[in-house]
């Protein structure tokens, strides 16, 4: 059981020993030190409803809160507060059998729910670029942060593969003999050469719109070229997810064309079931309270997106069996899935119980705060500001002592990549956010590299004791308190963040631990000679637990640590 929910299960026995028959508010961490561990404040609200005074119903639960076990000390403060002291042996054993747990301590989800994670869904008529990067590396930690929880992850990469465009690159790449080759070198400049042919010859646009009826209609020669394209372009995607360490394949892919024959049945059980009506030409769904409809179908016969979206819903829902849906799109998307979602669930298409979610995300911004563009206000390739994050990275640290050529490349790289993608994740997913090298190379504030550093550190100190950690913690003070009890609150930190999926939220936890790690380590020490062996002991494993800690919510978060810097 999680540490505040049996805190919380006092609570609730207090409720039951005091006569009181509401259902008490959860207990939260107490914000300075002199008020505890925990705190409940619920006493102000009761004595609204039963017409007390909330210092005496305070005092009333108080007496009644059992003593002994997690909780040594009760408190009463202010106008009804209730600080709560947690009892230094039990967290001392708490810890110690965290420590002899291969999850920490942490368990896996008693109901484990099926959950589909739509994210990255790069458009394979152009390469990636920055714009890829936050559904990518945000999507690959929620799905990462749910399977340790002990969901069954199904992710799923939604590919724009099909469309008009896709007939003008098929015949330009037959027309440029490239259609032979394995891989598109530059598949930008390819887009560009093909557009501008589209624009410029009206014969080769011709036989373009020739080529997607085609396409659309199963020729087979136009498939191949199709598919030439589609696998040279997914080569790229492949090259930027390793770059990134993310866990996406090319299994993982579920493309627009994937969903290309159940589209006419969409229409058709819409059209069943009432809830489409002709607007313009074009088949529409009218969603009550909403002024604009869902189109659906053009006038012309064609497709649209929330076409789409809703053979994906139906698929994801009844075939793949998810009861949690999460799409990792922009925010400027939020109108959209809000209707899709709508119509799913007024269809039927997906049922009730499944939970549909649009997991939206701010753009990143130069430190103008304008869109991040390349100096000539083009669109940055993904790829190329990877590679300028692990050369900067290289730069701060090619000086490093002792390490040869191939463990300094293999650290710039770790730090570089990092780097980028805490940068991103320790921000609130919904903001906008400053892309700032210097910040995020920063062994300062909340950063990867910082993280990484405090890991490293507690590597230095197992190198230098060298011997066998054993596990017989003892709390000598208030610092190796807060230590603890931090470590124990990780369980219920990973919970919130998924179900907020909020990334954002373990970030801002490393970042505390670490922060009480570092005071922890200048004011007890460890290895000098004067300190005992049982406190040498005892200190020894509390930085363990720190240590992989700090590993565990990084490669949640998709980052690896290392063992120098």
């Amino acid at each position: 059981m999680k540490l505040k929910e049996q805190i919380n299960h006092l609570i609730q026995d207090a409720f039951v020993k005091a006569g009181i028959d509401e259902k008490p508010i959860s207990v939260t961490e107490a914000t300075q030190p002199q008020f505890g561990d925990y705190q409940f404040n619920g006493a102000m609200a009761l004595a609204k409803k039963l017409g007390m005074n909330p210092r005496q119903i305070a005092q009333e639960l108080a007496g009644h809160i059992e003593l002994g076990g997690i909780i040594t000390k009760t408190q009463i403060a202010g106008p009804g507060f209730i600080n709560l002291w947690l009892n230094p042996s039990w967290i001392a054993t708490a810890c110690e059998a965290a420590f002899h747990d291969t999850r920490l301590g942490i368990s896996k989800n008693e109901n484990p729910l099926k959950v589909v994670v739509d994210y990255s869904g790069p458009n394979m008529a152009k390469q990636m670029h920055v714009g890829h990067l936050r559904s990518t590396i945000i999507g690959d930690t929620l799905a990462n942060l749910l399977e340790f929880l002990g969901d069954e992850v199904i992710r799923q990469n939604h590919i724009g593969d099909w469309g008009t465009q896709f007939g003008m690159l098929i015949a330009y790449l037959e027309e440029t003999g490239n259609e032979g080759s394995a891989q598109l070198c530059d598949l930008e400049q390819f887009y560009k050469e093909a557009k501008a042919r589209f624009d410029a010859d009206e014969a080769f646009a011709n036989k373009a719109r020739e080529y997607v009826v085609k396409i659309q209609s199963g020729d087979q020669h136009c498939l191949n070229l199709w598919q030439k394209f589609i696998d040279s372009s997914l080569g790229h995607c492949e090259e930027v997810y390793g770059k990134l360490c993310v866990k996406l394949t090319r299994e993982d892919v579920k493309a627009e064309s994937f969903y290309n024959e159940d589209l006419p049945q969409v229409i058709e059980d819409l059209l069943a079931q009432g809830l489409l009506k002709e607007s313009d030409g074009a088949q529409c769904v009218f969603l009550e309270g909403e002024e604009i409809p869902v189109i659906v179908q053009k006038g012309g016969g064609g497709y649209l997106y929330a076409t789409t979206d809703l053979a994906a819903l139906r698929y994801r829902a009844n075939v793949l069996g998810a009861k949690r849906i999460c799409y990792v799109v922009d925010a400027r998307q939020g109108e959209h899935f809000k209707q899709v979602f709508q119509v799913a669930k007024t269809s039927h298409f997906v049922p009730e119980d499944v939970k549909l979610e649009h997991v939206a995300f701010g753009t990143m911004m130069d430190r103008s705060g304008k869109p991040f563009k390349t100096r000539d206000g083009g669109t940055v390739k993904l790829i190329d500001l990877l590679e300028e994050a692990v050369v900067r990275a290289k730069e701060s640290i090619k000086n490093k002592e002792g390490m040869s050529l191939e463990e300094i490349d293999e650290l710039a790289k770790i730090i570089g990549i990092g780097a980028v993608k805490y940068a991103d994740l320790s921000i609130n997913r919904e903001s906008n956010y400053i892309f700032d090298w210097d910040k995020m190379l920063s062994l300062e504030g909340n950063t990867s590299l910082y993280m990484q550093y405090a890991y490293a550190r507690i590597q230095s100190i197992f190198r230098r004791f060298g011997g066998e950690i054993e596990a017989n913690i003892q709390i000598s003070d208030e610092l190796e308190h807060r230590l603890s009890v931090m470590l124990l609150r990780f369980e219920e930190v990973l919970l919130k963040a998924a179900q907020d999926a909020a990334p954002n939220q373990i970030t801002t936890y490393l970042y505390e631990l670490v922060g009480l790690f570092m005071r922890f380590y200048e004011q007890n020490p460890i290895l000098k000679e004067d300190v005992s062996k049982e406190l040498q002991m005892s200190r020894l494993a509390l930085s363990a637990l720190v240590a992989r800690t700090i590993k565990e919510g990084l490669e949640i978060l998709g980052i690896e640590v290392v063992n120098k810097i």
